[in-house]
């Protein structure tokens, strides 16, 4: 993306969530949006987009909740429990977003992928789950279920890849639970376990960008 870098990209701060457009213009309608993980900002999940899908329009949003020196997208009470009246006001706010920064930038949600990383991902699953039909197709990296009540939403015709971490102690062991919950309501999974930590990094980026090819290319990938 010449020209395009994260610094001269100007930070929207008219809608629901602070947030960055990359690579607007381009041919193709190629679309992520990238959920950052929790104490960072919208800029730390570019580098990866950019190696899953080099030619793709990225919508890069800010968490609302402040953690340390970055941001979060919803409250928690311990590293695996969090405040259920966060969670479902910030996955409705991030909702109306997803509608209003696709509908300004021309954006097609049906053919939008969401990229979320740890808490990005929780919000992407927990909308998924709240407000079906923003979310079509999901790549969550090192995610957990957080909601305490799921309601009975068909999520037939939605797509997720959920890569955990084999070494991730804290979070790893609950990824087959949302595998588990988002299959139950319909979803098409695809779940992959890599010797890794919590960190993310080339390994996911291979295995997001070939999922996104199709169905066929990720049975491949080790």
């Amino acid at each position: 993306m010449t020209g395009d870098s994260v610094e001269n990209s100007p930070l929207g701060m008219d809608l629901a969530f602070p947030y960055r457009l990359l690579g607007e213009g381009r041919d193709g309608c190629e679309c992520l949006f990238l959920l950052h993980g929790s104490g960072v900002d919208e800029t730390t999940l570019v580098p990866l987009a950019r190696r899953i899908a080099p030619g793709a329009v990225l919508v890069a949003a800010r968490g609302r909740i402040p953690q340390e020196d970055g941001f979060r997208w919803f409250e928690r009470i311990t590293p695996t429990r969090f405040e259920q009246k966060s969670i479902l006001a910030e996955t409705a706010a991030f909702a109306a977003f997803a509608s209003q920064a696709a509908k300004r930038h021309g954006l097609d949600l049906d053919h939008a992928t969401f990229l979320g990383y740890s808490n990005g991902a929780n919000l992407i699953s927990s909308l998924m789950l709240l407000h079906p039909g923003i979310v079509h197709r999901a790549a969550l990296l090192r995610p957990m279920p957080v909601l305490d009540q799921t309601p009975a939403t068909d999520l037939k015709g939605t797509r997720a890849l959920i890569i955990a971490g084999a070494a991730d102690e804290t979070y790893g062991p609950f990824a087959p639970a949302l595998v588990t919950l988002l299959s139950r309501h319909g979803s098409e999974i695809e779940a992959r376990i890599i010797p890794s930590g919590h960190e993310i990094g080339d390994p996911d980026a291979a295995i997001v960008g070939q999922w996104l090819a199709g169905p066929a290319a990720v049975a491949h990938v080790g």
